[in-house]
């Protein structure tokens, strides 16, 4: 596990933005695993930005998002379909019918949950993906006690992470209480992972990450049992711990 500090949002959003375009510059058909949520915005905007200037290309990137939110559908504004979309899809030259992400208006969700593990597994899995961290350390939509041998499930929000996302909607009552996300055997299949922290509000996660045991009560915890993790941080998130990686 590698850790880079950085100054703080930007810097850590410029980072990782260069980090994913080196990666899709050596293999143009690279597997990105993707997030949302606060956390990437700056990563995509610089990913945009860097398009525009320099013309790297997404035309052969294949994509799979972390979730989806259950009962909204891609045209929703507050699905994660409309996100992808309107912070990154829309602005770069990648080929829309390559980029997946869960149904949120399936007609059966445990079988689009089965549709979208075997979807990752036919294209080989995900070669980077990218990832935030949730302040009780969930890691997807994975809220502890999520058994670490979970592949792409069904479940239901802690109220934590309704209150945390409620930012993006009218009310607080809108915010769905289920979604459909990879599991945490899916996200350890990645064959590299990129996790990105920023701020007080993950200080603790971050410590707990780096310093505390694995358990499923911690679900970020298991990256330790990954070989390839990367974490940038800034340094309100990262404090003056003392890392030892």
């Amino acid at each position: 596990m590698r850790v880079i500090e950085v100054k703080d949002y930007q810097q850590m959003s410029n980072r990782a933005a260069e980090y994913i375009i080196q990666k899709v510059v050596q293999n143009p058909s690279i597997k990105l695993g993707l997030a949302t949520g606060g956390t990437p915005m700056g990563t995509y905007k610089s990913l945009i930005e860097d398009h525009q200037k320099n013309g790297t290309s997404y035309q052969k990137v294949t994509t799979f998002n972390l979730d989806e939110y259950i009962g909204l559908s891609g045209n929703n504004k507050n699905s994660y379909r409309y996100f992808m979309n309107d912070q990154l899809f829309n602005h770069i030259d990648i080929n829309k019918a390559k980029t997946n992400i869960p149904s949120g208006i399936a007609a059966d969700f445990q079988e689009e949950c089965h549709r979208y593990e075997n979807l990752i597994a036919r294209h080989g899995g995900v070669d980077l993906q990218i990832l935030g961290i949730g302040a009780n350390g969930h890691i997807g939509f994975n809220e502890p006690g999520t058994s670490f041998r979970s592949t792409t499930h069904i479940v239901n929000l802690a109220d934590s992470t309704i209150q945390a996302n409620a930012r993006f909607f009218s009310r607080i009552e809108e915010v769905p209480t289920q979604a459909i996300t990879m599991g945490i055997s899916t996200i350890l299949k990645s064959k590299e992972i990129l996790l990105l922290v920023s701020g007080e509000q993950k200080k603790d996660a971050l410590f707990r990450l780096l310093n505390g045991e694995i358990n499923e009560s911690f679900p970020a915890s298991v990256l330790k049992n990954h070989p390839y993790v990367t974490i940038i941080a800034d340094k309100v998130a990262i404090a003056d711990l003392k890392v030892n990686c």
